[in-house]
């Protein structure tokens, strides 16, 4: 019986070793660092995570980008941040038309599940997608989902297009984009109620890749304020 239990157990820490090693090698050197690190000394916070649920009072709308992860950049807790990424940190105007709405549906849990205090709507310089909106870039597929989903960009376009010909278009652009994102997100009505009556409020924000400067959009001037910059508007 003994031989035997051995047997089974021998068996299963072999599948288990093939399971984890179908994994990229990088994501199984990462996980182990995670768990004889960061779990270690946060094990009773993920626990509480685990038997509480999440109430984080942040919401993060990111760029895909593997270059700008919220969580590093804002070196946050487990449990700190609310965070949906999508191609180019985008937020579609409210359309329930029946149709498989992501972002809208994230809104919508993080609003009336959530009850988050804040959305943060964040870009990034060097936004590919940007660029490739900006460029006319030819579609990467006969369906083109991205083409179709940074037609978004348009009215931020048409904002700056008088800049079309500067060094710092793609950046204005960049930046006009995260406004036009916070606009979006005042078409959905009870989102924009809770916005009137100071119950969530929306924010702007724009990494530098290159450079890890943060800035902050202020909403009275329209300009990008550098984080810690006393003139950043609340």
């Amino acid at each position: 019986m003994q031989d035997l239990c051995q047997s089974i157990a021998r068996r299963n820490a072999d599948v288990s070793y093939r399971v984890a090693m179908s994994l990229p090698p990088r994501l199984i050197e990462g996980y182990e660092a995670f768990r004889s690190g960061r779990l270690a000394t946060e094990q009773d916070r993920y626990r509480d995570l685990a038997e509480q649920g999440q109430s984080p009072e942040i919401m993060v709308i990111g760029c895909c980008d593997s270059r700008v992860s919220p969580e590093v950049i804002f070196d946050a807790r487990p449990g700190e941040l609310f965070v949906v990424r999508n191609v180019a940190n985008l937020v579609p105007p409210y359309s329930p038309d029946g149709m498989y709405h992501g972002v809208s549906a994230a809104l919508e849990f993080a609003v009336g599940a959530l009850r988050v205090k804040h959305i943060v709507v964040l870009g990034h310089a060097r936004c590919g997608g940007v660029r490739a909106f900006a460029e006319g870039s030819a579609p990467l597929s006969p369906t083109d989902f991205i083409g179709k989903w940074m037609s978004l960009i348009a009215p931020a376009a048409e904002r700056v297009d008088h800049f079309r010909d500067t060094p710092d278009y793609l950046a204005r652009l960049e930046q006009a984009s995260i406004a036009n994102a916070l606009d979006n997100l005042l078409t959905f009505p009870r989102l924009r109620k809770l916005i009137e009556r100071g119950h969530v409020t929306p924010h702007g924000a724009y990494f530098g890749v290159a450079t890890g400067e943060l800035s902050v959009l202020d909403r009275q001037s329209g300009r990008f304020v550098p984080v810690g910059n006393h003139a950043v508007g609340a």
